[in-house]
């Protein structure tokens, strides 16, 4: 049997609820990524293991993030607007203060020279890249040395949207280089290639560089600055207990495949 609460009744109870801390409704935080698998990728459970970090830092900060898959440059470009509360991953560049608060460093990389393995490639500085032609990804930095070539005119490189496009430019001789983080490269490769393809391909043992990325926050909106320090506390958090390194322990163990 029921029990008839008269409508005054129900509106006071109403009213308690929301007043109650243990019940607030967490604040909706949008995050705006390109796809860098397998760090970033709607392929993986969690949508890859840096997106899981994220978006269980977001978590801990009572915030529920919702993320939005978009091109890089549009990523970056809507959430400098203020259209998004944050955009990952992307490593310094100065210019990128102009736009952005950077967070702590959430991921470490390494970027290599992935060639065909019949170039007899060897490199010891930038000026060793000089008139051999190089394909990139749109709005990629490759870190200040050869971002600073690339402006000059120094060296040569081609800009498209997918790894998977350079990696078969190289099997057909269009470039003869394509710097890469390396993780991300033999993820495109296994997954776009043949293996009689993957052969044909391998990578320079010098890295390029080993290089730090960070979660931005647009200077646009008011509420990045708090924001941030929150993020960074959180962050600084997980690394402290080893949840951090357990991310990458779940990563390296393929729990993040899909099955």
């Amino acid at each position: 049997m029921g029990i008839y609460l008269p409508p005054p009744f129900l509106f006071l109870c109403f009213i308690l609820f929301l007043s109650c801390p243990k019940f607030t409704l967490a604040q909706t935080v949008t995050v705006a990524v390109g796809d860098w698998p397998p760090y970033i990728t709607q392929e993986l459970k969690h949508d890859g293991v840096v997106t899981h970090i994220i978006s269980d830092v977001f978590k801990e900060m009572n915030m529920m993030p919702v993320v939005k898959f978009l091109p890089w440059t549009r990523a970056y470009k809507n959430t400098a607007s203020g259209s998004f509360t944050a955009t990952g991953v992307w490593m310094h560049k100065a210019e990128r203060e102009n736009d952005f608060i950077y967070s702590d460093a959430i991921l470490t990389e390494q970027f290599v020279f992935f060639h065909k393995t019949s170039f007899k490639f060897n490199w010891n500085s930038i000026s060793d890249l000089t008139g051999i032609k190089m394909g990139g990804s749109m709005a990629s930095s490759y870190g200040p040395e050869l971002d600073i070539a690339l402006k000059k005119g120094l060296v040569e490189m081609e800009r498209i949207t997918y790894p998977r496009q350079n990696f078969r430019k190289l099997l057909i001789n269009r470039i003869q280089l394509h710097p890469l983080e390396i993780n991300v490269g033999y993820s495109s490769l296994k997954k776009h290639f043949t293996l009689k393809e993957q052969a044909k391909i391998t990578h320079h043992p010098k890295p390029l560089l080993n290089n730090l990325s960070y979660v931005l926050f647009p200077k646009q909106l008011k509420t990045s600055k708090s924001l941030v320090l929150h993020f960074n506390k959180v962050l600084a958090k997980f690394k402290s207990t080893g949840q951090y390194d357990q991310y990458f322990k779940n990563f390296k163990a393929g729990l993040y495949n899909k099955k």
